[in-house]
């Protein structure tokens, strides 16, 4: 492929998960005269960045983390701010593609080899009506998450340590429920985030202790999310059991957290 000069220069996010791939793709996209900013979008905040300022095109790559390159796509779709921002998914395995499309059957669908003959297409024919999505986790089946989750009608909600734009993932919630960003006072129902095992050791104590009879989600990032540390489901579910509860429920909950809901176990009878 040989560079072609663009002026001004055109403005592309890549997304992509892994960092030496994805400096290589940027170089590429550079080459062909785009001005490239690269790297993973790690949940409300990367996408609320994107949101307030939104580029010529988003390209997706999906050979690494296909999942979660079309959440990226599904969120970008469902906000009026990014509808009309041409995506370009590039790459991946045909099953994990098609997936995608299912989704998003009017964004473009490529690879490396004709990056620079879609990618202009793409910028220069954008969606005049674009293919909006139900929800941003349309790419999740079953139930809406709010009710995956159990946030009833009226209930509320303590988001301990929640991800910024969390309140967005969650969507429109039942009516009457209401967030709290701390378990002070009445809640009906916790969901703490915890991003690695020493977060998880400080505040599993005191976080057990506090919920007396109502149920906390504990929430950890995956192994395939940006955010992976050395949290997983096995740690903490010992941590909860050690702290006098017990685990009855697992949810995963979007591309970046998974959670297991706890409650306090009950004393035998005697």
């Amino acid at each position: 492929m040989t560079a072609t000069a663009r002026s001004p220069r055109k403005r592309v996010r890549l997304v992509h998960w892994n960092p030496r791939e994805g400096a290589a793709c940027a170089k590429l996209l550079a080459a062909l005269g785009y001005e490239v900013a690269v790297g993973p979008v790690d949940g409300g905040a990367g996408l609320r960045a994107l949101r307030e300022d939104p580029p010529d095109a988003v390209v997706i790559d999906l050979s690494r983390l296909p999942s979660a390159g079309r959440d990226v796509g599904l969120a970008l779709r469902t906000s009026p701010a990014t509808r009309r921002v041409p995506l370009l998914f590039v790459g991946g395995e045909a099953a994990k593609v098609e997936g995608v499309r299912k989704h998003l059957p009017d964004a473009a669908y490529t690879d490396w080899d004709a990056i620079g003959r879609d990618l202009e297409s793409a910028i220069a024919r954008p969606p005049a009506n674009p293919v909006v999505p139900d929800s941003a986790l349309a790419g999740y089946s079953g139930r809406p998450l709010v009710r995956k989750l159990g946030i009833a009608p009226g209930a509320r909600v303590a988001l301990l340590g929640a991800p910024g734009g969390f309140a967005e993932t969650l969507g429109e919630l039942p009516a009457g429920a209401r967030l709290a960003s701390s378990a002070r006072g009445a809640f009906d129902l916790a969901i703490w985030f915890c991003r690695d095992l020493a977060a998880l050791a400080a505040g599993i104590a005191v976080r057990a202790a506090a919920l007396g009879e109502r149920p906390m989600w504990i929430a950890w990032p995956k192994r395939t999310s940006p955010l992976a540390s050395d949290i997983s489901e096995r740690e903490v579910r010992a941590a909860g059991l050690a702290a006098g509860l017990v685990d009855y429920k697992v949810c995963a909950i979007d591309a970046v957290w998974s959670g297991l809901l706890f409650r306090r176990r009950r004393a035998k009878p005697r």
